[in-house]
C-alpha cells in the first residue's frame, strides 16, 4: 500500500489510505520525515484529523517534529492539544 503525495511547488499534500493501519504509519512517518515547515493550512488539517481521531476514540501524536515545525506549533498551541515526541 502506498500513500499517495502530491508536490506543488513548495507544498506538499499526503493523501491517507482508507485503512491507517501500522503497516500504513510506517510508510506515512517515512513520508513526512522531511517536513521542515508548516504553514496555517497544514495545520487546520491536523486540527480535522485530530477531530476525526477524537470521534473514534483515538489519539495522534506529532512525533521527530524538526525544530522550526515544532516552533510553529508551540507559537499555535498545538502543543496544548496534540502529544509530541
Amino acid at each position: 500500500m502506498d500513500l499517495q503525495i502530491l508536490q506543488q511547488a513548495d507544498k506538499a499534500s499526503i493523501k491517507l489510505p482508507p485503512r491507517f493501519d501500522l503497516v500504513a504509519t510506517g510508510m506515512f512517518r517515512q513520508t513526512y520525515a522531511d517536513v521542515q515547515y508548516i504553514d496555517s493550512t497544514a495545520l487546520g488539517s491536523l486540527l480535522l484529523l485530530r477531530d476525526r481521531a477524537d470521534k473514534s476514540a483515538r489519539s495522534v501524536t506529532l512525533v521527530n517534529c524538526q525544530s522550526r515545525v515544532m516552533k510553529i506549533l508551540t507559537e499555535a498551541n498545538f502543543h496544548r492539544i496534540f502529544s509530541t515526541s
